[in-house]
Parts: structure tokens; C-alpha cells; sequence
């Protein structure tokens, strides 16, 4: 007659001093305390599971006390009794509890500033702080926290709506595409299997495209020529003004233009050379310098080429001008706000190149803008240099022929050479 298993006590329990193999003390109904070599007391439950013996770990004595261990032991019980294993049940709410860690780890805001950690390497600094902001003021605050797997376009469309009642159609545009990019990543990294932001197409009002005021007919461009010659603002932003038609890039460009990129005796002629990661779509950009463009370089080294900037600005040693400065002085001389701006000398020359005839190629890479035709922009390589000195030599001709009050003719055939 098999030999009755005798219950358990706390006392028992306390008392149990180990020996040097281990040492078994047995509850009842599979359940056991096995005391280690080293002392140590664990509870195991013993159960038989499609015919197999198996053991199930359920905790440490004194962590674990007496009344704990049985009751773990009985739901085990009727995990086998159900037919489920309480050991694999185990690993599975494991596994299950680890995968949502790592899903809610993943909010939107973290997944967000990872694909934006990726695309900085391609965007300019001014660019990627731009679109980062943006999130930040306005998606993070309200959804940055939702696990990006359980986030939907209803959680998210009443944000985007709000920024448009507000009358910014741009912002809203802006960053559904942002939601829209994050999901992709996250999709192509695993984390996600649904694009919700792309869900959120035709969710807002179309936006009307709307360009940046610029001044482009020959007689308004010759007037504000003339203005800026006779601004009596700053000496540094007064250079930064005229310099500005004769290389027509970007403001913030300009404003960071430094001094060891200039150089004025290159042997294919004097030139800019802009490094990639001061440009927008990440890419070296030579500007060929024309004689006016030099005569104002030459000019205004004399106040400040032992700075670091062009444009240094004039109460903070060490930085540029502000992006403010140019948009600033133009408004003292009269031009308001939708009449022009730093931006619109890019307007200006881009139009007034083309009525003259000058190869949209030629115009487009001094532009500095990107190929949209990826076969395109695969084999045009070419960056017309040669070309573009001339352009830019003529354009600056033309802009002195303005400013004198001539009367001038596009020559097509000789803009084309």
C-alpha cells in the first residue's frame, strides 16, 4: 500500500536544512519543495501531460509561501484538466507579454523620430529641424504616446482638422504626408502592417498651391535694384541684398555663406562652392560668380573677412546674419509682405531666364532643384558648368542693363549658346 503523503507545514518548511544532494518534500496533488545543496528551496509541480512526466517552476521559498505554491498548483491543474499545458501556456504568455513591451515601446512618436533620424542624412539641417518641429508642436503632444500598431486616421484626423479651421492648409497638408512617411518606414521595418496616413487621403480641403511673392517684370525688378542701391541699412545687409539676384539660391544659403567657400581664384573662374550639408536636397552646389557678384564679395571683405560668415550678424559674434534680416530690410524699403521677398530672387531669376531663352536644364541646376524624372536625373549628370558661367555672367549684365533704365531685347539665339 503506497505510503500517504504527509501535508506540508510553514514550520516544516522553515526548518528544512539542505543535505548534499537535493532533497524533495512533498505537499500533495504534484506539488514539491526541493531544497538545493545550497540551501535554496523551490517550488515545483509534478504532472503528467500526453503521457509524458513534465515539471513546472512555480516560484522560490520564502517569496513564494506555502499558500501561494498551492493555489499556483491548483490553476496548473486545471489548465491540464482543460487539455492546455501550463508549461507551454508559460513561454506563449511570455512571449506574448514581451511582444507587448516591444509594441508599446513603439508609440508613434518614437517610430517618428526614428524615420526622421533616417532621412536627415538626405534632407538639409535647416529642412529636417523644420519638419521635426513641426511634429512636435503638433502630433506628438496629442498622439505621440499611442503604441503606432493600435493608432488609427480617427485618432489623428481631428488634429490635422483643427490646424486647418485655423487656416494653415500647408501645415495640415504637411503632416498628414509626415504620418503617412512614418507608417511606410514602419511597415518596411516590420513594426506596423497598415498605413494609416495614408488612410487620411481626401481627408482634408485640396490646398491651393501658393508661390512665395516675387517681383518678375523687368521694370518692378530694375526699381527694386535701384532701391537696394540706395538702402542705408546695414553695410553687411546691404551686400547681402545685392549679392542676392546675382546667385539667386536660397536665403538660408546666403545667410550661411562662409568665407573658406569662396574662392575667387578658381582656375575655371571665381566661385561659391556650397557643401552638401548646408543644401536642401543634400548635393555640393557650385555657384559661378560673375564680375558684379565679385566686386561685392571683394567689397565687403573688407568688414568682415576675418569672421567666419559673409554675413556675420551684427550682435552675436560667430553666427550669420538672422534668417529674418533680408524680409526686414526689404519691408523698410517699401515692398510688403505678398509684394516680395528673400525667396522671390529665385522667382525672379528662374522666370525672367526663361523669357530670355537660357536652357531650363542650365536654369533648373543653378536652381539647384531636383531632377523629378528619376531615368532622367539618372543620366543627366552633367553640371554644365561652362554653360552656367556664361548664364550667370549674362544675367548679371542684364540686371545692370535694368538698374540703368535700358531698354532690353532677349536675344534667344545667343542665350542658348
Amino acid at each position: 500500500m503506497p505510503k500517504k503523503t504527509i501535508p506540508l507545514t510553514d514550520v516544516a518548511i522553515r526548518n528544512a536544512k539542505a543535505a548534499d544532494k537535493p532533497v524533495k518534500m512533498f505537499d500533495g496533488a504534484g506539488l514539491f519543495l526541493q531544497v538545493t545543496p545550497t540551501g535554496g528551496k523551490l517550488w515545483r509541480f509534478k504532472y503528467l501531460f500526453d503521457g509524458k512526466e513534465k515539471l513546472l517552476a512555480l516560484g522560490k521559498w520564502p517569496d513564494v509561501g506555502l499558500k501561494m505554491a498551492r493555489q499556483r498548483r491548483d490553476e496548473a491543474r486545471a489548465l491540464v484538466a482543460q487539455g492546455v499545458d501550463p508549461s507551454e501556456k508559460r513561454k506563449q504568455d511570455r512571449a506574448d507579454a514581451e511582444g507587448q513591451a516591444v509594441e508599446n515601446a513603439n508609440t508613434f512618436a518614437v517610430v517618428a523620430r526614428d524615420w526622421h533620424a533616417k532621412q536627415v542624412k538626405v534632407w538639409s539641417e535647416g529642412h529636417a529641424a523644420k519638419i521635426l518641429a513641426r511634429m512636435e508642436q503638433h502630433l506628438f503632444p496629442v498622439f505621440g504616446n499611442i503604441p503606432i500598431t493600435t493608432l488609427r486616421a480617427p485618432a489623428i484626423l481631428p488634429t490635422l482638422r483643427d490646424i486647418e479651421d485655423k487656416g494653415n492648409h500647408e501645415t495640415a497638408k504637411r503632416l498628414r504626408q509626415y504620418c503617412e512617411a512614418v507608417f511606410t518606414f514602419a511597415i518596411s521595418t516590420g513594426i506596423a502592417e497598415r498605413n494609416v496616413g495614408a488612410d487620411l487621403r481626401g481627408a482634408l480641403a485640396p490646398c491651393r498651391a501658393t508661390n512665395r511673392p516675387a517681383i518678375i517684370d523687368p521694370k518692378g525688378v530694375a526699381q527694386l535694384l535701384r532701391a537696394i542701391d540706395g538702402y542705408q541699412g546695414s553695410p553687411v545687409t546691404v551686400a547681402a541684398l545685392r549679392l542676392a539676384p546675382l546667385v539667386f539660391v536660397r536665403p538660408g544659403e546666403l545667410r550661411q555663406a562662409e568665407w573658406s567657400e569662396i574662392d575667387l581664384d578658381a582656375a575655371d573662374g571665381p566661385r561659391w562652392s556650397i557643401p552638401a550639408e548646408k543644401m536642401k536636397m543634400r548635393r555640393d552646389h557650385v555657384v559661378p560668380l560673375s564680375k558684379q557678384a565679385v566686386d561685392i564679395i571683394t567689397e565687403i571683405y573688407s568688414l568682415t573677412g576675418q569672421d567666419r560668415y559673409l554675413f556675420p550678424c551684427n550682435r552675436t559674434k560667430g553666427r550669420c546674419m538672422s534668417n529674418m534680416a533680408l524680409n526686414a530690410a526689404l519691408r523698410r524699403m517699401g515692398y510688403e509682405q505678398g509684394e516680395m521677398c528673400a525667396h522671390g530672387f529665385r522667382a525672379m531669376a528662374s522666370t525672367l531666364l526663361n523669357e530670355l531663352g537660357w536652357n531650363s536644364d542650365l536654369i533648373e541646376r543653378q536652381l539647384a532643384h531636383a531632377e523629378r524624372n528619376s531615368i532622367r536625373a539618372a543620366y543627366n549628370r552633367a553640371e554644365y558648368l561652362p554653360e552656367r558661367r556664361r548664364m550667370m555672367q549674362a544675367w548679371a549684365d542684364y540686371l545692370d542693363m535694368l538698374k540703368a533704365g535700358a531698354k532690353v531685347t532677349p536675344l534667344h539665339a545667343t542665350a542658348g549658346e
